[in-house]
């Protein structure tokens, strides 16, 4: 028998039902550490892997987050054609970056060796969400690890019912949730928000936070506890850090020519002359170390790097001056264009600074809503927002194709931002997808996403609750505490600075939140600064928007599909579907217009104009209407037999015309006198003492 040598702590959280519990030291032993994390019915297993270091200079850190989500983890086989896991889904992708995020600063600098970490969901109860549990055991799975990873971090979801805050809220609470946020931090300080609420004020959204870092803290005082417990003592390793005789020697001499470099405006220009610079220092370092130049040119791009990363820090800071002349709290210049595509349903340009939205909705049917199948059950998403990031958007050329993980996160971003302004689906039964293709980008076109996608939905004539405008925020701080926070940053700001921090709202509050820090984390006084900050930039912005379109088109746009919503006897629902869906079926191919049949009798119909909406309903009504006593109608005879005919009046209702009520005159077959499909005048006599119903032609002669 296999000896266990098992280790475990337990962290308990206010307003949770069960414990959440972190084993290790009897799965996944190859690995460098490994945890196994439960909560309820909810097991996830992370593990943590460091490969070799590189044989030579690398001025990157590779790091690969991976989270995985088992079918078999719910008792389910995948659906379709192969019955395996492939490709990640999009919440796969995402709860993968939202993993990384917080994690990836707190490597050691110098360290470069290929690290991944896997969390992969081998049982789910649909009751405690695995998301924030991967990345709590991310960290737990690194710390005892020998990775030089030396800081604990930790995360907790934020939900908000009857205006009370909830730590880790149960799944089948989500759809009550007026706040939902996943918060991670250190001990010391946050690191990462992904929040989406129903307009949230910034006090909300900081009282929010102070309790998500409450919790923090408790769970890295466990994390701490079990690292004493069972942790490797950690590796040594190749340090791959600027040498700081190199760094000094390089300010002493460039610092000059990039900050004559950053006073250059445009943004091609500006770049075009600090790649100049690089390369004059390359050039420089080439004659000074001929003999093992090729072996170090990674380093020595590093470097030239690195100073640029200094100087454009130090100017900011020390004067206050932005690299295109901007004060720290203003916005781009902005410029709309609505209705720019003649056939869209709806569309709109947004441009802000060297940042280009083109942004445009299609309306749809419920035949055109996204069904999504994962472990949290089979969706249907009646609301899509596709972000393309095309690489001739930032003046360079690439491969194009599938969407990667940053389109995908930028793209859910959007979406969270403005999905809850969209009319119910009761009252506007229309599936949305609004497509966000990115003609330009120095900086935070995602926010140019969220605004392009009210004006888009606006210029469609979809009575959305609010408009919803979004803003980025950036951060640089240095080394003795001072700082300064920047409204709408550029491209540059976002590379060398310290935060990216989108808000998004309407007027009256926040609809979405997402923060990333580089530095180890971000003081309360800060993130209240920034909010606020964020609100006078979203104002402006929305302001210019209500210029360009003041609210929504009164008309849906031309070429929107038209619906009509029929609400029938729910008994009659079966003679509109007919036997196999034949009765509906044949409408739809004789008008082309498309049906959704909804619980309660409710029928929407979606068409091209009003002319196909007209002969829908019409041709519905006949298919529910009721035969009325003493009417006389048309029918169609369906069979005959020797002591009748069964003849349909309306549409899948039918009846018996007996051979007595045929005519006046005694006959013995009425096959005779009628054969299928003949059309005959009969009168509805009503119905016998079995409930069926009786005609008569008869009635109708002299």
């Amino acid at each position: 028998m296999i000896e266990k040598k098992k280790h475990s702590c337990t962290i308990v959280l206010p307003d949770t039902d069960c414990p959440i519990v972190i084993e290790t030291g009897w799965v996944a032993k190859q690995t460098n550490g490994a945890v196994w994390v439960k909560q309820g019915g909810t097991v996830i297993l992370v593990t943590a892997v460091a490969g070799r270091a590189p044989e030579k200079y690398q001025d990157f850190f590779p790091l690969t987050v991976n989270y995985l989500e088992k079918m078999y983890s719910v008792g389910r086989v995948p659906g379709g054609y192969i019955k395996r896991e492939t490709k990640p889904s999009d919440r796969e992708t995402l709860t993968s970056r939202l993993i990384d995020r917080p994690l990836r600063p707190l490597f050691d600098d110098g360290f470069r060796n290929e690290t991944q970490v896997v969390a992969t969901v081998l049982s789910a109860d649909g009751i405690n969400q695995p998301d924030v549990l991967a990345l709590n055991g991310a960290s737990f799975a690194l710390l005892i690890s020998d990775i030089p990873y030396n800081t604990a971090s930790a995360a907790v979801r934020i939900g908000k019912i009857d205006g009370k805050l909830i730590v880790n809220p149960k799944f089948e609470d989500y759809d009550k949730l007026s706040m939902n946020i996943i918060v991670a931090g250190t001990a010391e300080a946050l690191s990462m928000v992904e929040a989406g609420m129903d307009c949230s004020t910034e006090e909300e959204v900081i009282e929010a936070l102070e309790l998500a870092h409450d919790q923090i803290k408790l769970i890295v005082g466990v994390q701490e506890e079990f690292r004493k417990t069972c942790g490797k003592p950690k590796m040594s390793y190749t340090d791959f850090s600027i040498p700081k005789d190199i760094l000094a020697d390089a300010c002493s001499k460039y610092s000059d020519d990039f900050r004559k470099a950053f006073k250059i405006s445009g943004k091609l220009e500006k770049y075009a002359a600090i790649d100049n610079v690089k390369d004059a220092y390359a050039e420089y370092m080439k004659e000074k170390n001929a003999d093992d130049y090729t072996a170090n040119q990674g380093l020595y791009k590093d470097v030239a790097k690195e100073v640029e990363k200094i100087v454009f820090r130090d100017e900011l800071v020390r004067t206050h001056s932005r690299i295109d002349g901007r004060a720290l709290d203003e916005v781009r210049p902005i410029d709309i264009e609505c209705g720019i595509l003649p056939f869209a349903h709806g569309s709109a340009l947004f441009t802000r600074g060297e940042t280009q939205a083109l942004v445009v909705l299609t309306l749809g049917s419920k035949t055109d809503s996204q069904i999504i199948d994962d472990i949290g059950g089979r969706v249907e998403k009646k609301f899509m927002l596709n972000y393309n990031f095309p690489p001739y958007s930032v003046g360079e050329t690439g491969r194009m194709g599938a969407p990667g993980r940053r389109e995908i996160g930028h793209g859910a971003l959007a979406e969270r931002a403005v999905m809850d302004m969209v009319p119910p689906h009761e009252d506007f039964p229309y599936t949305l997808r609004v497509v966000s293709e990115i003609l330009e980008s120095n900086g935070s076109s995602s926010m140019a996403s969220v605004c392009g996608a009210s004006l888009a939905m606006m210029d469609a004539g979809v009575q959305i609750k609010s408009p919803v405008s979004g803003i980025a925020m950036g951060l640089v701080m240095q080394e003795d505490g001072s700082y300064v926070i920047l409204t709408d940053i550029m491209g540059l700001e976002d590379h060398l600075g310290d935060m990216d921090f989108k808000v998004t709202g309407t007027e009256k509050g926040i609809t979405a939140l997402q923060m990333d820090i580089k530095i180890k984390g971000l003081s309360r006084d800060i993130m209240s600064k920034a909010l606020a900050q964020a609100k006078s930039g979203r104002s402006f912005i929305m302001g210019e928007m209500l210029k360009a379109l003041p609210e929504a088109r009164a008309e849906l746009s031309p070429s929107a599909p038209r619906f009509q919503v029929l609400h029938i006897n729910p008994e009659k629902t079966g003679a509109l579907i007919g036997p196999q869906g034949k009765n509906i079926k044949a409408i739809i191919e004789a008008t082309g217009a498309s049906i959704d049949i909804a619980d309660g009798g409710i029928v929407n119909i979606f068409g091209k104009d009003k002319a196909i909406i007209d002969e829908t309903l019409r041709l519905i009504q006949l298919s529910v209407a009721e035969a009325i006593e003493g009417e006389t109608y048309t029918s169609t005879v369906k069979k005959v037999m020797e002591y009748g005919a069964f003849v349909e009046i309306l549409p899948g209702l039918e009846g018996l015309l007996h051979v007595s009520q045929y005519s006046h005159e005694r006959i013995n077959n009425i096959a005779d006198h009628v054969k299928v499909g003949d059309k005959i005048d009969v009168k509805y006599i009503g119905k016998d003492r079995s409930g069926r119903i009786e005609l008569s032609r008869k009635a109708l002669l002299d």
